[in-house]
């Protein structure tokens, strides 16, 4: 079972990577700016759907494989570290313009925005990086069960993940307006992420630990 600290730190990282405009809060926006909050909201549901894939195959196959083959998981651990860093490099140098001018999006069917929502969400990185190259620091197997502490890492992403993504449904024309009023705290948040990841790349290069 994980302790107070580590979910404490895990929810921290959780919380800002949701927080930091990427492809699902583009997407969020847009829709239900487009398309209303049902819209949104069904959007939402199918970037949840694709976090408990992302969650389950990390539960299920990534560790087992990587006890099988050790050298995956150096080459997993140098590969995260890079791309956690270039995440990091990549944040600082959109600082010049504003991602949240959500582009106009077409009338479409439940079926199709749950299926959007999955896809896009399936496809972020921020999603494959928090699981395939955050996750796994937050786990100390003399705690106990390796599955149990990624449930419990994987609920506590996926409750702030929803909650978040929700507001941001419920209130996104608000949420647009007011950041684009503020430039600056788009290049302070963009900055503080930056450093964020940065530490995090530096822990996961220098870690010796399975």
């Amino acid at each position: 079972m994980l302790d107070m600290t580590t979910m404490i730190g895990f929810a921290l990282v959780a919380l800002g990577m949701v927080c930091a405009p990427g492809p699902n809060m583009i997407y969020l926006l847009s829709r239900s700016i487009t398309q209303g909050r049902m819209a949104g909201v069904t959007s939402l549901l199918g970037v949840m759907l694709a976090f408990t894939v992302y969650i389950m195959a990390t539960m299920f196959g990534l560790s087992a494989l990587f006890h099988a083959v050790p050298l995956l998981y150096e080459l997993i651990r140098w590969l995260g570290a890079g791309y956690l860093l270039w995440l990091a490099w990549k944040s600082i140098r959109q600082a010049h313009h504003s991602p949240l001018a959500p582009p106009s999006l077409s009338i479409d069917s439940t079926r199709k925005l749950f299926v959007m929502g999955f896809m896009t969400n399936l496809l972020n990185p921020k999603a494959a990086v928090l699981y395939i190259s955050l996750l796994p620091q937050f786990i100390d197997p003399a705690r106990g069960s390796v599955l149990w502490q990624s449930m419990e890492l994987g609920f506590i992403q996926l409750s702030i993940s929803f909650v978040i993504n929700l507001l941001i449904v419920l209130t996104a024309s608000k949420i647009a307006a007011w950041l684009s009023a503020r430039p600056i705290w788009l290049k302070w948040q963009r900055w503080l992420m930056a450093g964020v990841l940065t530490g995090l790349a530096a822990r996961m290069a220098i870690d010796r630990s399975k």
